[in-house]
């Protein structure tokens, strides 16, 4: 019998509408299983520590857990590219920061991925970068350390999470703002490298306040300066980078969670809703503030507003470290 003239278009319209009202069931019911968060670092540092406390919350209203999977390398850019291959389907997720998703296309221009090979979900934490030295450093603030290194160019040690990492690019933020000579230590974490700090084996470190907060509390450490405006109510002995002589250091981090390119919009919407939930949960805001770091706006959980502060941020990094590009 010969088919029709509509036969043809008509079932690929069938087919259409229900591979449309597939994935429509598949995003109401997400998620139905756990969901993997990538971090870009070793366990220990900030990252990791807000991604398992936003992890924490999430767990909690998307009634799944979220699995914490640490993977380290060049700063953060393997685990970035392992993200940005991952299913498009919602359970694999990764947080990033200004190192991992902006500066890491200057330092690494053959990065096997871009900006467009993710949709951001929401800012989940601000953080307060911090410069902190060991315990028996000689210095007793910042512009005796900076003194210090002025006058023993190259000896003094700062350890970061790898190049390309937040805690670099709190590095390089300081040193020119010092306008001094430092030789930077890299690591696979943040945590490795506070190690190493209370350990002696390096000077000091550039970190966030909450991978170093508790260290400094416990007397294994000492900070010398937050890059902010106002003193942490966690640390209020630690003057600003202003009181403490150098205004000219002056920076912001934060953290984002980002999804793969081709995410389901109903997915980003979800997880969208579930990191709000988690920001504005009491516990999580006390933790967060007890680490020296900063809820979000509401304006800065928006996906719109990552996706353009992301913009905003390749701009800035590729001016603070274009000499330092393809350095590994």
């Amino acid at each position: 019998m010969k088919k029709s003239a509509f036969a043809i278009p008509f079932a690929l319209a069938l087919f259409a509408a229900a591979t449309v009202a597939i994935q429509a069931s598949a995003d109401d019911s997400y998620p139905s299983r756990p969901v993997t968060m990538i971090v870009p670092f070793a366990a220990g540092g900030s990252s990791d520590v807000i991604a398992r406390l936003i992890a924490d919350q999430m767990s909690n209203d998307l009634g799944h857990r979220i699995v914490i999977e640490n993977v380290t390398g060049a700063g953060g850019s393997v685990a970035v590219a392992r993200a940005a291959k991952a299913t498009p389907d919602g359970y694999t997720i990764s947080i990033g920061n200004s190192g991992t998703n902006t500066a890491v296309y200057t330092l690494y221009p053959d990065a096997k991925f871009t900006p467009d090979d993710f949709i951001a979900i929401g800012l989940v934490a601000k953080t307060s970068p911090i410069i902190a030295v060991k315990k028996d450093f000689p210095a007793q603030n910042l512009l005796e350390f900076i003194d210090y290194a002025k006058k023993n160019p190259g000896k003094v040690t700062l350890g970061h999470a790898g190049i390309g990492s937040s805690n670099y690019l709190i590095c390089k933020t300081f040193v020119r703002a010092a306008k001094i000579e430092v030789t930077l230590v890299g690591y696979r974490g943040g945590g490795p490298a506070l190690n190493d700090l209370m350990g002696g084996q390096i000077d000091g470190v550039c970190d966030s306040a909450a991978s170093v907060s508790g260290a400094i509390h416990a007397g294994r450490a000492r900070g010398l300066a937050v890059s902010l405006n106002a003193r942490l109510p966690s640390l209020a002995d630690i003057p600003t980078s202003a009181e403490a002589g150098l205004p000219e250091f002056q920076l912001q981090g934060w953290n984002s969670l980002f999804a793969p390119k081709g995410t389901p919009q109903a997915v980003i919407d979800r997880l969208n809703a579930s990191i709000r939930k988690g920001v504005a949960n009491e516990k999580y805001l006390k933790l967060l503030a007890d680490l020296g770091s900063i809820p979000p706006t509401d304006e800065e959980m928006k996906p719109e507003y990552v996706k353009q502060f992301v913009s905003q941020e390749i701009a800035k990094f590729r001016d603070l470290l274009g000499s330092d590009r393809g350095e590994k």
